[in-house]
Formats: structure tokens, C-alpha cells, sequence
């Protein structure tokens, strides 16, 4: 385990496909779902992002862009067709034939010759990623609210053709399909941070560090075990002076910092079972006593465990 899986372990595709979407120029797509992330690869012609906040983003053939849709945004063939007569699609991929007007899967392709006499399309596959818990805040944070990657037009015909032969094939279709954008999205993310480099978020760079790395993988594979300086400097096989020294270098924090924020992060994750008393989570995530768990979480959250659990009630009961 690694700190991109365990924060990735909590976003998922579901049920959230639209593939071949042939469109006739000028359009536009307006995408609901609210999604905590969305990925849109373009796999032929192209189209400009526009978020809620006017910002934009042209995207070409072979583009991904993954999008923090916390707000609905628009993909249109060009940034003024907007403020134009134009075909609009809604895409939703949460709702059952969120599509319109009409399902863009299923529409009858239709041309746009350019001045050349050649064809023009833009092809899309779309997938929105719902949240289980709250685990993928801290990777939505080291996100900006587009992040584009491109890739070789052969990376994007594969992709195609799968979605294409997935389609097809009715059994297990959608779970397969589902599956495909989870491993598109974990591609896209890694080649994005690795291009990063300096700019990446400490604990992606910390995995590739030989002193750093060996011990955030065992805190990652036992991140409620008792962990001390000297253990974690025995993982990765140097003094416990110099792993200290060295991972507040790399990371900006000291090892058990990191360690009592991450078991924070997980707690929130087990204080949102109501199944689960304070006490139980306290023990979980590694503390002795519900008293110190307590103390350490109202000291990072600024609200104890149980005004912490108190305010995820709320929206339930305000829709009630």
C-alpha cells in the first residue's frame, strides 16, 4: 500500500459510461453530476472545458482531463458557442438515461465537413467517480481544479476499442467498463504528479525517496500499529537521527506527525459507522484509550469525535 492507493481506495467508477459520442458542431455538454472527480479523454476532435468559475480549458485529440466537478461545468466545441444558438446535451452519469436530449451513446453519428472536405467528429468516453467516506479529500486537495494529460493517439484508439468491445459484450459489460476508467484515472494521476516533480505533493514525492519511501510503505500496510521513530528508521535501514532529520526534509513534517494525521483521516473514516463507539474507533486507530484519541483528534479537527460525528448527521437530517 502506498498514500495514491489508500487515497484512490476511496473513489470509484459506477455505472458511468458514454462512449462514441459523435457531435454535430456548434454544441455544448453540461455535465450535473456533482462528482468529486470527472474524466473526460477526448478520442478524436476536441472541445474547450468551461468551469462554473469562466475558467477554461482547450482539450484535443488525446487529451484527458480529470475535473474537480464539485459545481456542473460545460465542454463545448468552442468557449463562444456558449453564448450561441447551439445543440445542448445534459450528461448526468449518476441517473438512469442521464442523458439529453438525447442519449449521445446511441445518437445517429452525425458529419461536419470542414473547409478540407474531410470530416470532422469529436469522440468522447466520460466517467464521473463517486466518494465512499471522506479518504480522497487530502488527493483532491494536492489537485488543481483541471488537470490535462495527453497520450499517444494509440493509447486512445486501445481505449476505444475496449469501451467498444465492452459495450458489446452484456455480460459483466458495465463492471468492466467501470473497472476500465478506475485504471484510467490511477494512469492519469500518476503520469500527472510524476510531471510534477518538485511541485508534487510531499507524500507522492516521499514514496521515491530511499530513506522516506521504505517507511511510508509500512506505515501505509500498518498505519494503526504503535509505531516509533526507531521502528520506522529500522524499515528503512539507517539511524533513527538521520530517518528523522531526513523525513522532515522531504515531507515538511516529522514521521509521527504524519503518522497521528493519517490515523486522523482513517478515524474519520470509522467515526462515520455510528456501529462504532468512540471508544472502539480509539483502539482502531491505535490509541490506548478513547481519553488520548480524543485529546489528539480535537487538537487536529478542532471538535471532538463526537461533535465531529454529529455534524455528518446534519445534511441526513435536514433532508428528513
Amino acid at each position: 500500500m502506498d498514500p495514491l492507493s489508500s487515497l484512490l481506495s476511496g473513489i470509484r467508477a459506477e455505472g458511468s459510461v458514454v462512449t462514441h459520442a459523435v457531435l454535430r458542431s456548434p454544441w455544448t455538454i453540461r455535465f450535473a453530476d456533482r462528482a468529486p472527480l470527472v474524466m473526460v479523454t477526448v478520442l478524436r476532435g476536441g472541445g474547450t472545458l468551461v468551469l462554473a468559475d469562466g475558467s477554461s480549458t482547450r482539450l484535443v485529440a488525446g487529451d484527458t482531463a480529470v475535473v474537480q466537478a464539485c459545481e456542473p461545468f460545460h465542454l463545448a466545441d468552442t468557449r463562444a458557442t456558449l453564448d450561441r444558438p447551439h445543440m445542448g446535451y445534459e450528461l448526468s452519469c449518476f441517473v438512469p438515461r442521464g442523458f439529453g436530449p438525447a442519449d449521445l451513446a446511441c445518437a445517429t453519428p452525425e458529419l461536419v465537413e470542414t473547409a478540407t472536405g474531410a470530416p470532422e467528429e469529436t469522440s468522447l468516453i466520460v466517467g464521473a467517480y463517486r466518494a465512499s467516506g471522506r479518504r480522497h479529500e487530502r488527493l483532491l486537495r494536492a489537485l488543481p481544479p483541471v488537470m490535462v494529460v495527453s497520450d499517444d493517439p494509440e493509447v486512445c484508439a486501445w481505449l476505444e476499442q475496449s469501451a467498444a468491445d465492452a459495450v458489446r459484450l452484456s455480460a459483466g459489460s458495465q463492471a468492466l467498463m467501470d473497472r476500465l476508467l478506475d485504471w484510467a484515472l490511477v494512469c492519469t494521476l500518476r503520469t500527472w504528479l510524476a510531471a510534477q516533480q518538485h511541485c508534487a505533493p510531499a507524500w507522492y514525492r516521499g514514496m521515491a525517496d530511499p530513506v522516506v519511501g521504505p517507511a511510508l510503505e509500512a506505515i501505509h500496510n500498518d498505519p494503526f500499529r504503535r509505531w516509533t521513530v526507531a521502528d520506522l528508521a529500522a524499515e528503512a535501514a539507517v539511524s533513527r537521527a538521520l530517518f528523522a532529520r531526513r523525513f522532515s526534509e522531504v515531507m515538511g513534517e516529522t514521521p509521527l506527525a504524519y503518522l497521528t494525521e493519517w490515523r486522523m483521516a482513517e478515524a474519520e473514516e470509522l467515526l462515520a459507522d455510528p456501529n462504532r463507539s468512540v471508544a472502539q474507533v480509539a483502539t482502531t486507530v491505535g490509541y490506548s484509550d478513547a481519553f488520548g484519541f480524543s485529546a489528539a483528534f480535537k487538537r487536529l479537527r478542532g471538535q471532538s469525535p463526537s461533535e465531529f460525528r454529529s455534524t455528518l448527521r446534519q445534511p441526513a437530517l435536514a433532508r428528513a
